[in-house]
């Protein structure tokens, strides 16, 4: 990787297509500068008009915000060893890329922001037809909020036969466009209707699995059923981001756009989180409502500290998570037991792993030991998931699956796509699921996914709506 000083755009295209001719092949160039406050949703709408391949993300912790617009390149495994195909392509890239960042901040210069489905052997395309089974996406324009401080990535892929005056001005105009920043003109969604799919079906699943369960087949499985939902016009993405961000603290906030389909969401659930080699991973399991008032709120947290089956299906993830850490990385620490996460709706059991990532592992191959964890897929975990596979009518496609992002500093996060919606135009799928055990009550467990959907029909409209 070849970092270096800062010139002119023109000047830095005219230097890599001088290297692409020498080196026969097309060269990534990357240039990080520190620029004004931008509003990071204002941004995203803008993006619109130049690509329809964005990307959206905020931590929990709300201490960075990234807005991917276009793709300057992407990663794509063809094999069954997705996440160790997508790092194998990753490091090619970077190989003999040419960076000038003279910041060094996490989530700037060359960053990958993506996901991978749920199960890569679901046979059933639709309705995920514009989302493959691994897509990273370096984007050709990067908004980083981070340490109080904005900072804007220009990327792209210089190939030899490129005209440098001709890029050299797309660019900036591009980038001219994206920072003019005017006022937002989305508003949140209107629904025409909702459609819950096969509710009686769905209970009637969870009724066999704990039969499959006490006759020791598994010990544990996750379930997800679908709400569809048709608006009066086209949903407009960045308004219901906005909303997200708004009103669902301690939540990463996500949006991935393939091809004109979004995949949006708010999710309580990191998968792991990589920087400076140290490793956080999270045992989020195990769940109860909000209460109406603090004093029912303590209560109900009280129950769910006591609770066995919460306890129960806590204990599988954590058990799991601590194992997969473990094969690579050092130092883990694990507390005696869970404490309560609270969130807008819902209060979880939470316990967090901590360790350092052993030298020659990544963040992807975290996240290749982890995922499915147990809270998303079951225990044991390929029985579980083929369960699921051959059970369940929908397809998760990246439901439940993992997303988030790394840079070139082998910094980044991924969390898991749950309290999430596809949306399609006037259309969206909303997808919940839970964690069915020996002693699970179907009418308990379809009351669960009905307040997991609430956060996302809040924003799409369903301020009222119940089930």
């Amino acid at each position: 990787m070849l970092h270096t000083k800062a010139p002119h755009i023109e000047e830095m295209v005219g230097e890599a297509l001088q290297k692409a001719h020498h080196l026969g092949e097309p060269l990534f160039i990357s240039i990080v500068e520190h620029i004004d406050d931008q509003n990071p949703f204002q941004f995203f709408e803008t993006g619109q008009h130049i690509d329809q391949h964005r990307s959206f993300w905020q931590s929990a912790e709300n201490d960075l915000t990234m807005v991917g617009i276009g793709k300057a390149s992407q990663l794509y495994a063809k094999s069954k060893q997705r996440f160790r195909e997508v790092q194998s392509l990753w490091k090619h890239l970077q190989e003999n890329a040419m960076l000038h960042d003279d910041y060094n901040k996490k989530g700037t210069g060359m960053v990958a922001l993506g996901g991978f489905s749920f199960d890569p052997e679901q046979k059933e395309d639709t309705p995920w037809e514009s989302f493959p089974d691994s897509k990273m996406t370096i984007p050709a324009f990067l908004l980083t909020k981070v340490d109080g401080e904005t900072y804007l990535t220009i990327n792209a892929l210089i190939f030899p036969e490129d005209h440098q005056q001709q890029i050299a001005h797309q660019i900036q105009d591009h980038r001219d466009l994206l920072l003019n920043e005017g006022e937002m003109s989305g508003s949140l969604p209107v629904i025409d209707q909702t459609f819950e799919v096969a509710p009686e079906a769905w209970k009637e699943s969870v009724k066999k699995a704990t039969d499959d369960i006490t006759a020791g087949l598994m010990e544990k499985v996750v379930l997800a059923r679908e709400l569809r939902v048709t608006f009066k016009e086209d949903v407009q993405i960045a308004a219901v981001l906005k909303a997200l961000a708004d009103t669902q603290p301690n939540s990463y906030i996500f949006c991935y756009e393939s091809e004109g389909d979004h995949f949006i969401g708010a999710t309580p659930e990191r998968l792991a989180k990589v920087e400076d080699r140290e490793l956080v991973s999270t045992c989020l399991a195990g769940t109860i409502p909000r209460g109406r008032t603090e004093q029912e709120d303590l209560k109900l947290g009280e129950e769910l500290l006591g609770d066995p089956k919460n306890l129960q299906e806590h204990q599988f993830v954590v058990e799991m998570i601590k194992e997969a850490v473990e094969a690579c990385s050092s130092q883990v620490e694990v507390p005696n037991g869970p404490v309560l996460y609270p969130l807008r709706n819902l209060q979880h059991l939470y316990t967090p792993v901590r360790a350092v990532l052993d030298q020659g592992y990544t963040l992807l191959d975290v996240i290749e030991k982890l995922h499915p964890t147990p809270a998303l897929g079951g225990m044991p975990q390929r029985v579980s998931v083929e369960y699921i596979r051959t059970h369940e009518t929908l397809n998760r496609g990246w439901y439940a699956g993992p997303i988030g992002w790394f840079d070139a500093q082998d910094n980044g996060e991924f969390a898991v796509a749950i309290r999430s919606a596809l949306i399609q135009q006037k259309e969206a799928s909303l997808f919940a699921g839970c964690g069915v055990v020996e002693d699970s009550d179907p009418e308990a467990e379809y009351a669960e996914t009905a307040v997991k959907l609430k956060p996302m029909m809040n924003v799409l409209g369903g301020s009222e709506w119940d089930m």
